[in-house]
């Protein structure tokens, strides 16, 4: 195997594989936890927010630190923060959760980012999207089975709760500091005059560069409804006859995780916008999140098409967005740039929690959802046309048809 497949890379991907395993049996464990202890929607979507709300601000800050010191020291002193952020949830409550969700949110920044950084340097243009989406695979494997974990260490006590994140977070580390990667990705970048500065100006470009702002208003708006899923998903399906969110979890993971891998050739790698492939994608999203809210009337059957719709969704999305803006975004600072556009991501699926709480405090979860489908299906209309730029009409100022 080579490219994409290359054994290099393949140790990375399993090591994105261990280190998103917490946050599989998080995603149930928190919101079941905070119920338990009488907190409101509103409180469990603060918690499960912090994390990827965290994230979002250190997202540029990271890709310009990985560029000064290489990613491998990165990779080594943030898995550090990362085990403690894990073994914070052992011992304490839902402010410990706070903390952990925010030290957790952090590391990841810094994780993915140096992951998907050299990911994108070290292979060939053409396989860039595969290199992508396999990353993305790996770090949705653990939803398959993580759910499930989640339900029985729910029922089975906390004390297993302990014994699983000590686990996950040694194993994590052993595998982080003994990772390999190429000298390219290694050899950290000369320092540049101004380039702290020229990190915050970048800020500008979400709105200036015009392929950064559609891409990341797609994501942000994507990523609400994946938000909203992942936080109350649990508490939801308690009200459903035959809802079981441990099933609807894994099946949408499940269908990340065949999607990304079956369909990874067909995702564009090209440089040019597909309005067509784009608002189908937004479509299938919008679908998935009206079948979630209509199964509180039509049943079960409709949760979990949902589920399948969703994960079709989700493999698509992220990848195909990533991958165009690695060939438009200007090579000086592109770094930086999709550190803003993964902060979009971030961002939405905090907002999911954060604004889809209330919603569902004031209203009902049934009624969240479909405010859902209906973000969903006004992304379709803004996917469309763009005139079908290639990567060199914004990068050289000419057009290269």
């Amino acid at each position: 195997m080579n490219g994409a497949m290359s054994w290099p890379f393949l140790r990375l991907y399993m090591l994105v594989l261990l280190y998103f395993s917490a946050n599989a049996i998080l995603n149930v464990i928190i919101p079941l936890q905070g119920e338990s202890l009488g907190a409101s929607n509103t409180a469990i979507g603060l918690i499960m927010g912090a994390y990827l709300f965290t994230t979002m601000f250190f997202r540029p800050w990271a890709g310009h630190m990985i560029e000064k010191h290489g990613p491998l020291k990165v990779l080594r002193l943030i898995l550090i923060v990362n085990g403690f952020a894990l073994i914070l949830y052992t011992f304490t409550g839902l402010g410990g959760y706070f903390v952990a969700r925010m030290l957790q949110g952090v590391s990841t920044a810094f994780f993915s980012m140096a992951l998907q950084i050299g990911i994108i340097d070290a292979l060939p243009e053409k396989d860039r999207s595969q290199g992508i989406s396999l990353y993305s695979l790996f770090a949705y494997l653990p939803g398959i089975i993580g759910p499930v974990l989640a339900l029985g260490i729910w029922q089975g006590g906390m004390n297993y709760f302990t014994v699983v994140m000590i686990a996950i977070a040694v194993f994590t580390g052993v595998a982080g500091y003994t990772a390999k990667m190429d000298k390219k990705e290694v050899q950290p970048d000369a320092e540049k005059p101004g380039q702290g500065a020229e990190m915050f100006k970048a800020f500008n470009e979400l709105v200036k560069n015009p392929f950064l702002f559609k891409c990341s208003v797609l994501m942000l708006v994507a990523s609400i409804v994946f938000g909203a899923v992942t936080t109350f998903i649990p508490l939801y399906a308690m009200q459903l006859e035959g809802g079981n969110a441990g099933v609807y979890l894994m099946l949408q993971a499940g269908t990340v995780v065949l999607a990304r891998f079956t369909l990874r050739k067909k995702i564009p790698s090209d440089g040019r916008w597909h309005s067509a492939f784009i608002m189908g994608t937004m479509l299938l999203l919008a679908a998935a999140a009206q079948c979630v809210s209509f199964s509180l009337i039509g049943g079960a059957v409709f949760f979990y098409i949902g589920a399948v719709l969703m994960g079709t969704a989700q493999a698509l999305l992220y990848p195909t967005l990533t991958t165009y803006l690695s060939f438009v975004l200007p090579q000086a600072n592109r770094n930086v740039l999709l550190g803003l556009f993964i902060a979009t991501a971030d961002l939405g699926v905090s907002m999911g929690g954060v604004m889809m709480g209330p919603v569902a405090d004031i209203s009902s979860y049934s009624f969240m959802y479909m405010l859902c489908a209906v973000l969903a299906a006004v992304m379709i209309l803004f996917a469309y046309d763009w005139r079908k730029q290639f990567v060199g009409e914004y990068r050289e100022g000419k057009d290269l048809r």
